[in-house]
């Protein structure tokens, strides 16, 4: 009796497998016509009858219906996640990636990138940060998509999300060290970056380009210590922030970036002299950097030392004379006596002595004018877009005050025209 009970379970078992491989190569040959919806029809008869066949049959599944939402996805979010997840059950079923599985893979994560590039692009960071955190849970093992969902989830304000990935990245050791090949494009004279060393050395072989290079490009580990660390303080988790630095600069004591870390946390909770004492030391290490000297300007200005940001401001426009930034805020600045000297104006009677000191302020404030235009006008030269219009009223209001009346006109009709 228990012969033929297990000879029964033997055919029954066949049957079903022998069903399984009918319903999966129709589903092959449907996908082969690009008929998707028969795809899915045929595959969805196969899943009832999954359990109980064996790994290879269920790698072979899992494939075709990944493949099968991947080619019908067309940036279908949900389409692209139930791919992702597909794929990654054909890996742990057939416990490797074949070159066939490989090609799907890359199709899809291709997919999910662009996909994400265009939602950056337009500003849609939250909705890139799941499709790059969809691409790297297929194989879990390139984790610069898991850093870059990160990136896009704080661009997005979704501060939750990115430390949840900015965890997981510090947990398996993420450093982000990437090795690139560049070399110098002969025709161009630029430094071209290429995807492999053998890629770079064949264009060198074949005198297109000179002087091959291998560049080891910066950790990312002291960048995500930072975000984690002002995503603690926008959430009101000092203590969590203050513990993360402490641990960070203990194990790297000499990071600048870590440094410039721990002077955003006393810049957020309002320390601005240890702002300043951090920014000094980061400073020394990169004198060349327009914008740490514009970082302290800011602060310098934000604890009312004004000359001292105005020296700043000076010297990161020495290194950089079109820093937008640097040029509008060394202008306001300059402006900043404005107020004080028209409410002094406006109070002054009209004795002999009053007279005399309106005239006065008046000179002072005409030379403060003419210190700030310059700066005014070169920020508006560097970018006059829609966002600048509060910028040029401000310039026409002092042209108008100093008696330039040509550049009021023009600068005028170019807001008008706006």
């Amino acid at each position: 009796m228990k012969n033929v009970i297990l000879t029964a379970g033997i055919i029954m078992i066949t049957a079903v497998s022998f069903g399984q491989k009918k319903e999966i190569k129709k589903a092959g040959k449907a996908i082969k016509s690009a008929d998707y919806v028969e795809a899915m029809a045929q595959l969805s008869v196969a899943e009832a009858l999954l359990d109980g066949v064996n790994n290879d049959m269920k790698a072979d599944f899992f494939a075709l219906k990944a493949l099968a939402l991947t080619k019908s996805a067309n940036n279908n979010l949900d389409k692209m996640k139930m791919a992702a997840e597909a794929y990654a059950q054909s890996i742990e079923a057939a416990g490797m990636v074949s070159n066939e599985l490989a090609e799907g893979i890359t199709e899809l994560r291709t997919s999910l990138i662009n996909s994400a590039v265009e939602d950056q692009n337009a500003n849609k960071h939250v909705s890139a940060a799941d499709k790059l955190y969809t691409s790297y849970s297929i194989t879990k093992n390139d984790t610069s998509d898991l850093y870059f969902a990160a990136s896009s989830a704080v661009n997005g304000q979704d501060y939750p999300t990115a430390l949840k990935y900015y965890k997981m990245l510090l947990d398996m050791g993420y450093k982000g060290n990437v090795t690139s090949y560049v070399a110098t494009n002969i025709e161009t004279g630029e430094v071209e970056k290429f995807g492999t060393k053998n890629e770079r050395d064949l264009m060198v072989k074949a005198k297109q380009f000179i002087k091959p290079e291998t560049k080891m490009e910066e950790s990312k580990q002291a960048e995500i210590l930072r975000n984690m660390t002002l995503i603690y303080i926008d959430l009101d988790q000092t203590d969590k922030a203050k513990a993360l630095l402490t641990k960070a600069r203990a194990e790297n004591p000499d990071d600048t970036s870590l440094m410039r870390a721990e002077a955003n946390m006393a810049y957020k909770l309002n320390d601005l002299a240890e702002y300043n004492r951090l920014m000094e030391i980061v400073v020394a290490s990169d004198p060349d950097n327009p914008e740490l000297y514009f970082n302290l300007g800011v602060g310098a200005s934000g604890m009312g030392e004004e000359e001292k940001a105005l020296n700043y401001y000076e010297r990161a426009l020495a290194l950089r004379p079109d820093y937008r930034e640097a040029l509008i805020n060394f202008a306001i600045l300059k402006l900043s006596a404005e107020k004080t000297i028209v409410e002094e104006m406006n109070g002054l009677g009209n004795s002999r002595a009053d007279n005399a000191r309106y005239d006065e302020l008046k000179d002072m404030r005409n030379v403060m004018y003419e210190e700030a235009v310059p700066f005014l006008e070169k920020a508006i030269a560097v970018d006059a877009d829609e966002n600048s219009t509060e910028l040029m009223k401000t310039l026409m209001s002092i042209y108008s005050q100093i008696g330039e009346t040509e550049k009021y006109k023009a600068l005028k009709a170019k807001v008008d025209g706006m």
